[in-house]
């Protein structure tokens, strides 16, 4: 789940000028991005199964809440959910669409929607181990896909909101992790 309000407006690119800092719609979106990964005690299958599960999502991230498939939806590519998301006592919700349903394997969602979306996330599963020690290394990327106002108005407000959000991301992993080991299904 993103930690960005949702917004529509269209991409645009602006020059800087000498002598003011760059703003935050300037910026190329492509450094503005990360990955963390950790060894979970359940097989592929299993993790993406709570993965997709989006409702699941408040379980462990400790940003997000109430997140749900849109009625009759989810989970496959271009099922559509909402979730809420809080910052910095701000609170929000945002749309995103699934883009990527790989059982086993991967599952990849775009806030605001694969058409005009703000940021990428992407959950990788890799099978590792045998036996007792069997379990996935579950890899979470994030990507912002374009700038936009509501993510601030300065290259230090987007990496501030890049670092939140990495943290965010290593504390969901943690939780996720011990969850999954909690209700090994393999």
């Amino acid at each position: 789940m993103s930690l960005l309000p949702p917004s529509f407006a269209s991409r645009r690119t602006h020059e800087c000028r000498p002598g003011r800092p760059p703003r935050a719609r300037d910026l190329d979106p492509t450094p503005f991005a990360f990955t963390r990964r950790c060894w979970v005690a359940a097989a592929p299958d299993s993790v993406y199964r709570l993965i997709s599960d989006v409702s699941l999502t408040g379980t462990w991230s400790p940003s997000a809440s109430g997140v749900r498939y849109a009625p009759e939806e989810g989970p496959w590519a271009g099922a559509r959910f909402s979730g809420r998301n809080q910052r910095d006592g701000r609170a929000w919700v945002t749309q995103s669409e699934v883009v990527r349903t790989d059982p086993g394997v991967a599952f990849v969602f775009v806030v605001g929607g694969a058409g005009d979306g703000i940021v990428r996330w992407d959950w990788h599963f890799h099978g590792q181990g045998r036996g007792r020690g069997r379990g996935s290394v579950v890899q979470q990327s994030w990507q912002l896909l374009r700038t936009d106002p509501v993510l601030g108005d300065t290259r230090e407000d987007v990496e501030a909101l890049r670092d939140h959000t990495a943290e965010s991301a290593e504390s969901t992993l943690l939780a996720l992790a011990e969850r999954a080991a909690g209700h090994r299904a393999d």
